[in-house]
């Protein structure tokens, strides 16, 4: 069992930054692969970006490549989301998930098992 706390997010003008932090519980960080993931309203949950338990392999969607950096430190137990050039369209609740490091990197929200309750990202314009 693993539980994700997420931390970080807020009001911010568009052209803003953000870091968002998710923070995981228990010793088994580093088998699994990280997420994040975003819901807008009245929208369906969306893939942000993932990394592998190693670091080694890094995925982002096409609309926030270039602008949004993931990261993990598997010695805090802590997968990070830094957020630049932010958009009005990037307003959501954003996510993290965990998934098993055996399983290959992807963007598909049924392939993480463990997910955190969220944290609101707001940008105006």
């Amino acid at each position: 069992q693993v539980q994700l706390v997420e931390s970080g997010g807020g009001l911010v003008q568009a052209g803003g930054s953000l870091s968002l932090s998710c923070a995981a519980s228990g010793r088994t960080f580093r088998r699994y692969n990280m997420g994040w993931f975003r819901q807008a309203p009245g929208k369906e949950r969306a893939f942000v970006a993932a990394i592998s338990w190693d670091a080694g392999n890094i995925y982002y969607a096409v609309s926030v490549k270039g602008r949004f950096t993931i990261s993990r430190d598997n010695a805090k137990n802590t997968v990070y989301l830094q957020m630049n050039s932010l958009k009005p369209d990037d307003t959501a609740v954003y996510y993290c998930a965990a998934g098993d490091a055996g399983m290959p990197l992807n963007a598909d929200r049924n392939e993480y098992v463990y997910w955190g309750q969220g944290t609101q990202v707001t940008v105006s314009s």
